[in-house]
């Protein structure tokens, strides 16, 4: 799977994806991420790349001109699935989409800066539009490493036990139970008796029911949806 992100920052992506999982993945050949300077478009001797936004008021947006050009130019080079805007102002990224997302070929991220992007490019160029929650960032390079790091874990071969994935939160629409590891017994804090009891069976119950009960006391509204 391949990954391309537009920013006017690109210095903000290179941490998250140089490390730790996605690293590995990059490594494997399973996963390529590459980062695109929206300044590289830029208008002018100056690369200008925003404006004040018509109608007057406070922040400056992204313009139309840069970001059609950078869009376009990389779609000579392959098709997309999908080319994402990651902004507040979108349905919220879920588990099961970053299930489907992760099947694709070709992914394209477009990241907001300071006000927004010229609504033209939302309009015409942009196919999905995703946000992580109900809050502002500084711009959506944030945003864009969270879904890359969703949706890389989950491609085949970058974890070491696949079916780790298929046991997190939300991947059954619920949040997942509690765990634990060694020792047995800490400052007199015991490990249930049911997780070392070997009994299979008895202990898939009560991880479900556990899963159930913790949802229900911090999630209630995912029960709903059932």
């Amino acid at each position: 799977m391949r990954v391309d992100i537009i920013t006017v920052v690109p210095e903000l992506l290179k941490g998250p994806f140089d490390h730790s999982i996605l690293k590995r993945a990059q490594e494997k050949g399973l996963f390529e991420i590459y980062v695109h300077d929206l300044k590289k478009f830029g208008i002018g001797k100056f690369n200008q790349i925003d404006d004040y936004q018509y109608g007057g008021g406070a922040g400056m947006v992204l313009r139309v001109e840069p970001l059609f050009q950078a869009i376009t130019t990389l779609q000579q080079h392959r098709d997309y699935d999908d080319i994402i805007f990651m902004t507040p102002d979108a349905p919220v990224l879920t588990q099961s989409e970053a299930n489907k997302i992760s099947l694709y070929e070709n992914v394209m991220i477009v990241c907001g800066h300071y006000k927004g992007i010229d609504q033209r490019i939302r309009d015409h160029l942009i196919t999905k539009e995703l946000s992580i929650g109900d809050y502002v960032l500084s711009g959506g390079e944030l945003a864009a490493a969270v879904l890359v790091d969703a949706i890389g874990r989950l491609i085949p071969g970058v974890l070491n036990d696949g079916s780790s994935a298929l046991t997190d939160s939300f991947q059954d629409g619920v949040l997942s139970g509690p765990v634990y590891t060694r020792p047995a017994i800490f400052n007199d804090w015991a490990v249930p008796d049911v997780l070392v009891s070997g009994h299979e069976k008895k202990i898939s119950d009560w991880r479900h029911e556990q899963s159930l009960i913790r949802t229900q006391n911090i999630r209630p509204d995912l029960l709903e949806n059932e």
